[in-house]
């Protein structure tokens, strides 16, 4: 429960740590003598993908040492705590092993603290994620969720704008540039804590999007995935007295920003090589007497090329994954690595991610293998045949088990970091009352003449078909805990004549939680139409990017030409 300010771990004048003064009594735990300039602590306590915060702190050039005990926290010349996942289950590890004390002593004394997304919250009062569960208490304040009652989309993903309200050394050159967020909770300013609060965003309101008291800073944005304005803030952090260069934005940040997305389909080709490839309908082999498969670059360097190119995310997908075992896939895992050493902006990988038996009898849960793919590098987790019949049982029974792959996952990691992949082919029929599922009634008639459609969604690649709807499988898995829906089409697939708009249309309108449009797109004006009719919240592609029949920057100029808000 939230406590009064009274009672508050640091009840100075402005909320501020006190100096000297603050430092510990003979009861403390030892102090260990630090390293050199170069060299950062960060605090990981195994929850999630912190390999993108050690990958964009060594491409500063910043060696790091992991914490192991207490004393390692209060050794630190810096610390950085990248907090991921669920409140709770980040302070049950920070209080079994000490750390909550050793956290609250450091930044007592006032010593360099960068706390980032969880890292932030956790030094309130208390949240109410599955809750109320008490926080460090540095803080005054309680963590919410997002309203979605009145049609706010949760979890905030993507990229808005930062509404600075303090000068401070961490945010400088930040001011005007889209930063990068993914979360379901957030604390929102007061009276109480309003001296500690730097800058705020809007979404549904107004919340703290970072704090500074003296040497003590923390974001709810990840800096680590905001590309080049992200890269800058943690350089602030980690050399507060170098001048680093500033770039101007091209076009001031405003709000909350639609995405384009770079899909990069994985797998091996005929000689063993692992490639990107692309499918027309699903197909991905050649027309011709071949049959090899499409072969369109090696995936590092096309991931590490659409960063470079203004990509907002950057998602793989496993395309033999449904058969085969991801652990073993070793080369895709080898992929996540090297690629989240030179993209900085999220990475999201799909494929294979169920509960598995390998051959030696040895069974592995879905958790697992999620947990090794954020080990890896990625930031989300796709989930497309182990959702639907997920979705399938929980329709049937009313019943949340609590083991299925969704649930598990988000409760782990939080919803924010599960995305379902929804593959459905259009189906016609004369009226909505030939089937039992939710029905359109489409732009462009059917072969037959008919006016309605449902899309029925498929499993392993789109090659088996299942009894259910697009409609009911996007509200049973955000149900489940979901905490986006990438919504494909079979139809549309490699054909580049544009977005199913009936299908985002119905599914976007339908959930609260984001929806990427995906499949069909070949030319700019299609991004544009998906925004402009639907409620989707981004937009993916992938034979049109890796052909370079259509540059990410011209998809983005034209969509600021149309008045739609981008990152560019």
């Amino acid at each position: 429960m939230a406590t009064s300010a009274a009672t508050h771990t640091f009840p100075c004048s402005a909320g501020r740590p006190k100096q000297s003064s603050q430092r510990r009594g003979s009861a403390s735990l030892s102090v260990r003598a630090s390293a050199d300039a170069n060299t950062v602590t960060l605090l990981d306590y195994g929850a999630g993908n912190v390999r993108s915060v050690r990958n964009a702190i060594r491409h500063l050039g910043f060696g790091i040492r992991d914490v192991r005990s207490p004393e390692d926290i209060l050794a630190a010349d810096r610390l950085v705590f990248p907090g991921v996942g669920a409140f709770g289950s980040a302070m049950d590890i920070l209080n079994s092993t000490g750390m909550a004390d050793a956290l609250r002593e450091y930044i007592g004394r006032d010593r360099p603290f960068l706390g980032i997304c969880l890292g932030l919250q956790l030094l309130f009062d208390s949240s109410e994620e599955n809750g109320p569960v008490s926080g460090l208490g540095v803080i005054p304040g309680v963590v919410r969720r997002f309203d979605s009652s009145k049609g706010l989309i949760v979890p905030h993903i993507g990229w808005n704008a930062l509404e600075i309200t303090k000068d401070t050394q961490l945010l400088q050159g930040a001011d005007g540039h889209h930063v990068y967020f993914v979360h379901s909770y957030h604390a929102l300013p007061s009276d109480a804590n309003r001296e500690w609060i730097s800058s705020v965003c809007n979404y549904g309101g107004s919340f703290i999007s970072s704090i500074s008291m003296g040497n003590i800073q923390a974001v709810q944005f990840h800096p680590e995935k905001s590309g080049a304005t992200g890269l800058s803030i943690l350089k602030n952090f980690l050399s507060p007295n170098s001048a680093g260069t500033k770039v101007p934005p091209r076009r001031k940040a405003s709000k909350l920003a639609k995405r384009v997305i770079a899909c990069l389909d994985v797998r091996s080709n005929d000689k063993g090589d692992l490639v990107v490839t692309k499918g027309d309908q699903y197909d991905v082999r050649d027309h011709t007497s071949s049959k090899e498969v499409r072969n369109l670059g090696k995936p590092v360097d096309l991931a590490s090329q659409y960063y470079i190119d203004g990509a907002d995310e950057v998602s793989f997908l496993n395309i033999t994954g449904f058969r085969d075992f991801p652990l073993g896939d070793l080369p895709m895992l080898e992929v996540l690595r090297c690629a989240s050493e030179k993209v900085f902006v999220p990475l999201t990988v799909g494929g294979g991610i169920r509960d598995f038996t390998d051959a030696n009898g040895r069974y592995y849960s879905s958790l697992e293998v999620a947990s090794e793919y954020f080990r890896s590098g990625a930031d989300k987790i796709s989930i497309g045949s182990d959702a639907v019949f997920a979705a399938e049982a929980f329709l049937q029974t009313g019943v949340k088990t609590g083991k299925t792959s969704l649930e598990q996952i988000s409760r782990v990691y939080g919803n924010q970091a599960v995305v379902v992949s929804i593959d459905p082919r259009r189906v016609y029929v004369q009226t909505p009352e030939d089937v039992p599922f939710k029905t359109v009634k489409v732009s462009n008639k059917g072969p037959s003449g008919e006016e309605y459609a449902w899309y029925q969604c498929t499993v392993n690649g789109g090659r088996d078909s299942r009894p259910i709807g697009a409609y009911e499988l996007a509200k049973a898995v955000e149900e489940l805990g979901a905490g986006e829906i990438l919504l494909n089409c079979i139809d549309c697939d490699g054909q580049g004549c544009g977005f199913d708009i009936d299908l985002v249309k119905m599914v976007s309108d339908a959930v609260t939680i984001p929806v990427i449009a995906s499949s069909g797109a070949g030319a700019v004006e299609h991004f544009t139409e998906v925004f402009e009719k639907t409620n989707a919240s981004a937009a993916l592609a992938a034979g049109i990017f890796h052909r370079k029949e259509v540059p990410i920057l011209a998809v983005k100029e034209h969509l600021v030409d149309a008045g739609v808000e981008v990152r560019i």
